[in-house]
């Protein structure tokens, strides 16, 4: 339901980076019946997101992170295993979101975007959504070669670091403004004790000439 306001839209192709069991994709074809690409690194979890959609063909779920090259690289396990990340767990994501802790790592596969997908897969209108719990910028650094065949952008980002060495709204915003995209929605914003934004899910729309 929180997703509904960003996918309350004309789409044919959803490709959702940081798919966890599959929350954000069972939106996607409830608001929109788009076709979805999934990305989630995690085995275990990926396992679960294939028993949700085993009768779906309309759903593709690829086993990898996206980022700016292929390789292999520690993910760093939280509690919660939907706050899991390719960036170590800082400690003000443990304080603001409690029972989010890292309590291991483990080797991971990944790669570019055009690694896994060709132009004529992204049928448009077409939206691209990440929530990759801090990796933003790297993964939108990996998906670089095909950002053009996006309409719009759904991308969780944080305005406080929560993670060691993420990129911040900020920064996610001005890349995505040279790449063509203006952010028209802001959603979900989450707070601290003191009313300081935390973070938030942006939504950028391409400039169309």
């Amino acid at each position: 339901v929180e997703h509904k306001a960003a996918l309350n839209r004309s789409l044919s192709t959803v490709v959702d980076i940081g798919a966890n069991r599959g929350q954000f994709a069972l939106a996607a074809r409830a608001f929109s019946r788009a076709n979805v690409v999934s990305f989630e690194p995690l085995p275990e979890v990926a396992a679960i997101f294939r028993k949700v959609f085993s009768d779906d063909p309309a759903v593709k779920l690829h086993v990898a992170a996206i980022g700016e090259k292929t390789e292999k690289k520690l993910m760093h396990l939280s509690a919660r295993d939907d706050s899991s990340s390719l960036l170590e767990i800082g400690e003000a994501q443990s304080d603001f979101f409690p029972g989010t802790h890292e309590v291991g790592t483990l080797e991971i596969e990944v790669g570019t975007l055009d690694a896994f997908l060709r132009q004529e897969d992204i049928v448009p209108p077409a939206m691209l959504k990440l929530d990759v719990q801090g990796f933003e910028l790297q993964a939108l650094l990996g998906c670089k070669s095909l950002i053009g065949n996006f309409d719009y952008i759904y991308c969780e980002c944080s305005f406080v670091e929560l993670y060691k060495g993420q990129k911040l709204a900020g920064e996610v915003i001005d890349w995505l403004r040279a790449s063509g995209f203006r952010l028209t929605g802001i959603y979900n914003p989450s707070y601290d004790r003191n009313g300081d934004s935390i973070q938030a899910d942006l939504f950028f729309e391409q400039n169309k000439q």
